[in-house]
């Protein structure tokens, strides 16, 4: 009976315990009511520069979307909607554009957001010169803020893409502190980040995260989430692995390993997104003395010869699982405006063809040991560079680098991350432009006016967007003509014609238009808003920023984890009972062999 009294107050005492440390955990963490909705984005690429005037990577403009609104915005379909600007007109003759600027906007230091700013902004570049925007301002003289509400553009020309001008719109107050120069060299943009979207970067680590908070006096509407993290993963798997796991909540870039496997997982949407997004074969075409590049790139029928040397149907199969379109113009076939070349004007898969041509120019292996020479003698060797970033891409390098060789061209492939790359691409010997790099493998992500591409090619960009440092005096005045055109048909011949040259001298072997392979928690969150169509991306999109505003918690996720604090009760409760009858069963066998003794 003592031992059945100590198995009593045992038991009553743990399940006190027990009930206390249920008590406890459930007083450490608030209600979900209280919790912050935190949206984790797990990426592959680091947002390289929270400077809108020299970023270059694909975070980096969905970043500056979130924490800048532009003058004219996307809707979710892809066509033009108020952003900055509610309202807009122009005169007859194209030259004059007004915008109206959308009353009691502020920035998220509290101050207000006027026409001022609008006129800064545009203003600010075109005094500086700031590259990554200057193409945008091609054929505007400048800009005035007539009231506080009202912007008016004056115009050299008629602007064909007034209204497709992705420009964050930057405070006068912040800005017209930092010199133009240090705004397009080394000025860093540290958190906290002024801007009036709807999420303001507060904080940064490189090689590691973005943090984001949510701006609740957004002019729109306060955003349904609290924060964005966007998580930069080196491993593509540990990605995959983390959003099943439910430690993030979007995985951009999944490998197509995984991908198909994702589709079956439960609260997981994966979808092969349509994007305007290429990969490509890069060459340094330089015709300066400055160039480190093999000059034999600077040759139109090299490059036209190696093209032949570029399987891109095996590409697509081997390296994107099929999850990719062959690529071939600098438009992706989603754009109005993209070209697709005739079988006579094509670049084929060909290796003979390839041996020929380059025979044919000159670039012949007169030694009989399987490497080719240039016009001087030197056995041909190439760098080509593939991404750290993108297994596809590597598996393309190799692919690459094979062909190559069978056509007697020597390559050292060489796997390098985007930082490295792109100081190859952008260096310089003191003050003076020196592009240190043969060949890499790299993507662009486009925009749904053709001037975003196409503008990246003229000659005045390079050291910028140019980064094949091609350059061609044809091209330069179509871009001209194409920007002020005010017919759509001869604005479409234009950029047909442009794409056609591109084409043909071959800076670029376009190797495919990929898909891209995304995978998103629809278990937990709903709002999600695809861009721009029921199978385009729900985020990374850098157009439309819908997703982040109108995502949040499922309310029956709200409801699980509310039901899910009585757990540790439960839990206490049973153990109790099973220590009881553990006890009991003791207390019996001593009692039953004290008998038999």
């Amino acid at each position: 009976m003592r031992r059945f009294a100590l198995a009593i107050v045992a038991a009553v005492l743990l399940i006190g315990l027990a009930g206390g440390v249920a008590r406890a955990a459930a007083s450490a963490s608030p209600s979900p009511g209280a919790e912050k909705k935190v949206l984790r984005i797990g990426i592959t690429q680091d947002v390289d520069s929270l400077n809108p005037f020299v970023g270059y990577s694909v975070p980096a403009y969905e970043v500056y979307h979130l924490n800048y609104d532009m003058l004219v915005g996307y809707a979710p379909n892809g066509d033009v909607r108020p952003e900055v600007a509610d309202s807009w007109s122009t005169s007859p003759d194209g030259l004059v554009w007004t915008f109206k600027i959308h009353p009691g906007m502020k920035w998220q230091d509290g101050q207000p957001v006027t026409a001022n700013d609008v006129a800064f902004t545009y203003n600010y570049i075109i005094d500086n010169d700031l590259s990554a925007f200057s193409t945008y301002t091609v054929n505007m003289k400048k800009a005035v803020a007539v009231d506080d509400s009202t912007v008016k553009f004056y115009l050299s020309k008629p602007k064909s893409n007034m209204l497709r001008l992705w420009i964050p719109i930057v405070p006068e107050h912040v800005w017209s502190n930092i010199s133009g120069k240090s705004a397009g060299n080394d000025f860093q943009n540290k958190p906290p980040v002024i801007g009036s979207g709807p999420f303001q970067v507060v904080d940064i680590k490189k090689g590691e995260y973005v943090r984001m908070v949510a701006n609740k006096d957004y002019w729109k509407g306060a955003p349904k989430i609290d924060e964005i993290i966007f998580e930069v993963y080196t491993n593509q798997d540990t990605m995959t692995m983390d959003l099943k796991s439910g430690n993030i909540d979007v995985a951009f870039g999944v490998p197509v390993a995984q991908f198909n496997a994702l589709k079956s997982e439960p609260g997981i949407t994966a979808t092969a997104a349509q994007q305007k997004y290429l990969v490509e074969l890069a060459m340094n075409t330089y015709a300066s003395p400055n160039s480190l590049a093999n000059p034999v790139l600077q040759d139109m029928k090299f490059r036209q010869a190696i093209s032949w040397a570029v399987d891109k149907q095996k590409i697509v199969a081997t390296c994107m699982g099929g999850y990719a379109d062959v690529g071939e113009s600098i438009l992706v076939p989603s754009t109005d405006d993209a070209w697709t070349p005739t079988d006579a004007e094509k670049f084929g898969y060909d290796l003979e063809k390839a041996k020929q041509l380059l025979d044919a120019a000159g670039y012949k292996d007169s030694n009989g040991d399987g490497v080719r020479e240039d016009k001087k003698g030197k056995p041909i060797e190439l760098r080509l560079w593939t991404r750290s970033e993108s297994p596809e891409q590597q598996r393309a390098g190799k692919l690459l680098a094979g062909s190559f060789k069978s056509i007697g061209i020597d390559i050292v492939l060489t796997v390098s991350n985007d930082g490295s790359i792109s100081d190859g691409i952008w260096n310089y010997k003191g003050s003076t432009y020196a592009p240190d790099f043969d060949m890499f493998v790299w993507g662009w992500s486009g925009n749904i006016d053709p001037d975003y591409m196409l503008a990246d090619f003229i000659t005045s960009q390079i050291e910028m967007w140019n980064d094949c440092c091609w350059s061609s005096a044809e091209y330069d005045k179509l871009y001209q003509d194409q920007a002020s055109a005010t017919d759509p048909a001869v604005r479409k011949g234009q950029v047909t014609r442009m794409q056609q040259l591109f084409y043909e001298e071959a800076p670029y072997a376009v190797l495919y238009y990929p898909r891209a392979l995304i995978a998103y928690n629809t278990g937990k969150w709903e709002g999600w808003v695809p861009y721009p169509s029921a199978n385009g991306l729900v985020v990374l999109s850098g157009d439309n920023i819908d997703s982040y505003v109108q995502v949040r918690p499922k309310a029956a996720t709200t409801q699980t984890s509310q039901s899910s604090s009585t757990a540790p009760i439960v839990i206490a409760v049973v153990v109790a009972l099973v220590v009881i009858v553990i006890v009991l069963l003791l207390v019996r066998p001593f009692r039953g062999r004290a008998v038999e003794e």
